[in-house]
């Protein structure tokens, strides 16, 4: 992680327009001052065999400077300066002394050198550097000083390394704090997108559970009471046996189709040919047979612009759920499935005249033993914007009831 953050600092370094700015700054008055002092070497100082090594000296400390600046470049900011950097800085350094002893017209040469070294270098380094590098210039301004002492000689490169220094200083500081916090915010994004990733893992295995709930696991309940209601009565009625299991055919066709439909993520098999309301109006031919029939009804004109196939797929599994809850727990022998499109919303309401229940005693998490039941339908109609509600009274049957607002889903 550390590894990465250097190599994030590293490549903001290269392309951040104001460290270029910066560098060429720098640059530009590095060659301002050389050229400056060389010139009043060439005008004031120059004579004698002095000359040629100062001439030398001032080639040599030219070209280290602008080798540097692609062999040893500086480091990012906030890393520690490598060893060629290190070398580097040394050698142009020395060279600088070794001219300055010859010629103190390179004196303000020093001011490159001195950022290069605040850059570089920690606090702890880069202030004694300073400091001797000032004092190497101010002793080399009393070497060629004519006249009586100026006291602006001695005080002023000192009051400027100073103030240069803290300023360099604090802003090293400053950066150290913004490092930390951009380190900060990218762990904290880091794992937020690792929270969201896990949340959206567990969101598609609830929607994994409630498709195979209301698919196949159905299909598996409804085949298993078909054979079973087949067995009992295979040696005394074989035609009532027989259409038992073409039933349980039936079903295993359509849970096949769904099972395929639901591995290439596509919508419900009812949903493929035929709308909303056909395939509900299919649904409740499908769910009524002996002991059960279930009417459907659709009231109002369908929503225009149409449903999106994510919300009636919803509305569809709701109904599904519900009716195999009637058809399991319910003991009813008449359901009511009721589609009602309003200006503002789609409802669809469930009703059956069963043994009802107590509606403070449902579960508000799937049961791993039994199924998704009630929990899968809120979380269906959640998911669509919309609400599930349940009304039952013990003995009195039970009404369970979704509405999703039309502005969710247009």
């Amino acid at each position: 992680m550390e590894k990465q953050g250097v190599e994030s600092r590293d490549l903001a370094n290269t392309t951040d327009p104001d460290e270029r700015r910066l560098a060429a700054v720098v640059h530009a008055a590095f060659l301002l001052l050389l050229c400056s002092s060389f010139a009043r070497f060439l005008t004031r100082d120059h004579g004698g065999t002095r000359t040629a090594w100062v001439v030398a000296l001032f080639t040599a400390f030219a070209l280290l400077y602008a080798l540097g600046h692609f062999l040893a470049p500086p480091p990012p900011a906030g890393t520690p300066p490598n060893r060629r950097h290190l070398a580097w800085l040394a050698s142009v350094s020395a060279v600088w002394v070794a001219l300055l002893a010859l010629a103190p017209s390179a004196t303000w040469c020093a001011m490159p050198l001195l950022f290069a070294g605040l850059y570089a270098l920690p606090p702890r380094i880069a202030v004694p550097l300073t400091a001797v590098l000032t004092a190497l210039v101010v002793i080399s301004e009393i070497r060629v000083a004519e006249g009586p002492l100026n006291p602006n000689m001695v005080v002023a490169p000192p009051a400027v390394a100073a103030v240069a220094t803290a300023v360099f200083v604090h802003l090293q500081r400053q950066a150290a704090r913004q490092r930390a916090l951009i380190d900060d915010l990218v762990r904290t994004r880091r794992d937020l997108a690792a929270t969201e990733r896990r949340a959206g893992v567990l969101a598609e295995r609830q929607r994994l559970s409630t498709e195979i709930h209301d698919t196949l696991a159905q299909g598996l309940s409804s085949q298993q009471m078909l054979l079973q209601a087949a067995e009992r009565v295979w040696l005394t009625d074989p035609e009532t046996a027989r259409t038992h299991l073409h039933k349980a055919a039936g079903i295993t066709a359509r849970s096949l189709t769904e099972a395929r439909r639901f591995v290439h993520d596509l919508a419900p098999a009812d949903l493929a040919e035929h709308s909303l309301p056909a395939a509900l109006a299919a649904l409740a031919a499908r769910e009524s047979g002996p002991g059960l029939t279930v009417d459907f009804r659709h009231d109002g004109d369908a929503p225009s612009p149409a449903l999106p196939e994510r919300v009636e797929a919803a509305l569809l599994r709701i109904a599904q759920g519900a009716l195999a809850n009637v058809r399991e727990h319910a003991a009813a022998t008449r359901a009511a499935l009721t589609l009602t499109c309003l200006d503002d919303r789609i409802a669809l309401d469930v009703a059956d005249n069963g043994r009802g229940f107590e509606p403070t005693a449902l579960p508000t998490e799937p049961d791993r033993t039994r199924g998704h039941g009630l929990p899968a339908m809120r979380i269906r109609a959640h998911q669509s914007g919309g609400t599930l509600t349940v009304e039952s009274t013990p003995g009195e049957g039970t009404v369970v009831s979704a509405a999703i607002p039309l502005v969710v889903v247009s």
